[in-house]
């Protein structure tokens, strides 16, 4: 290769006259969204190195959005115990979360919150994602049938199956099982009854990700957290709720109309599970045209080591880029101001 070759630089505009990026061979992807290509967007940029390539941000227009850091997924009194998910809320708290706070970064909780509304609408992929009940019938029932009940409500006579109806679990995916007593839960919106708390309180956990319930709030670390930024008087932390795997499914959620209010383009995305609800929230905003960045180290799963490994691969090589949370923290020490 000629020295020539090596010091060409090449630049480019990607993307359409309302959504575009801009790229240059010496400082990267510029995802600052500026009016047009010639101008630069105001206020300060924020230079990160992902795994594969430098990007530039607007703080203005970014936000860090953690997903499902919630008691259900996470507390021992569920049967939680140490492992990616926790990695993940530690890194969070020690790095990225003090780094977006610092840049000025949007913080949104983006959590399963249910409605009575949400569970008549639910479909049943969905439903059976999380469980189900099913009815345990004699012979005689069998053969002369039931009394008219309604299917579509949690019944006392009825017994939790996993996802794949069996009695106990078999393997899928380990956060849907209690892991003390292997209790099955009845699927969303059922009762997840007493739990006992670390300093031997019992509490009602409550419905199966139906907002206001214990199980549904944050794991305590991550609460406390929350509770502090949603009292700043800039940029405070904003809670929202959910009602699929994805936080941007479908024409529009919660999510999306709060992103579009706030002119916020740019992504970073963490929380539990990497492969489930982080990944089905990355792609569909993807798909939406947002610029998305996977803050690896802040992502937990249950699932086998691959399926983390699969979400991190085509974070980074196709569906936006990926990067830990000490870089991240470290490109918000050096921004430009």
């Amino acid at each position: 290769m000629t020295s020539e070759e090596t010091s060409e630089h090449r630049t480019a505009v990607i993307g359409n006259a309302s959504n575009f990026w801009l790229h240059s061979s010496r400082t990267g992807f510029d995802l600052t969204h500026p009016p047009t290509p010639s101008e630069m967007a105001p206020g300060p940029r924020l230079k990160l190195e992902t795994s594969t390539s430098p990007i530039t941000l607007s703080p203005a227009s970014s936000a860090l959005v953690i997903i499902d850091m919630q008691n259900f997924f996470l507390s021992p009194s569920f049967g939680r115990t140490k492992g990616p998910g926790h990695k993940a809320a530690d890194n969070l708290l020690n790095h990225a979360i003090p780094a977006a706070r610092k840049a000025g970064i949007q913080i949104i909780w983006l959590n399963w919150g249910l409605s009575d509304e949400d569970l008549d609408k639910m479909p049943p992929g969905v439903m059976r994602a999380f469980g189900f009940q099913a009815i345990v019938e004699t012979i005689e029932e069998t053969a002369k049938g039931r009394p008219h009940v309604d299917p579509f409500r949690e019944r006392p006579d009825s017994i939790g199956v996993d996802k794949h109806g069996d009695v106990r679990f078999r393997g899928g995916h380990a956060s849907l099982e209690n892991g003390k007593d292997g209790r099955i839960y009845k699927g969303l919106g059922s009762s997840c009854g007493i739990v006992t708390l670390a300093n031997g309180e019992a509490v009602d956990a409550g419905r199966l990700l139906v907002r206001g319930a214990w199980n549904a709030a944050l794991f305590p670390p991550l609460d406390a957290a929350f509770k502090e930024g949603e009292k700043l008087s800039e940029v405070p932390d904003v809670w929202i709720h959910k009602n699929r795997m994805s936080g941007m499914w479908g024409a529009s959620t919660l999510c999306e109309e709060f992103l579009e209010a706030h002119g916020i383009k740019s992504l970073l995305f963490a929380g539990v599970n990497t492969d489930q609800c982080v990944s089905g929230t990355f792609t569909d905003a993807f798909s939406k045209g947002y610029d998305c960045i996977l803050l690896n180290d802040c992502c937990g799963t249950t699932s086998p080591a691959y399926a983390q490994q699969c979400i991190e691969f085509n974070a980074a090589k196709t569906w936006g880029f990926a990067m830990n949370s000490e870089d991240f923290a470290k490109g918000v020490e050096e921004m430009e101001k």
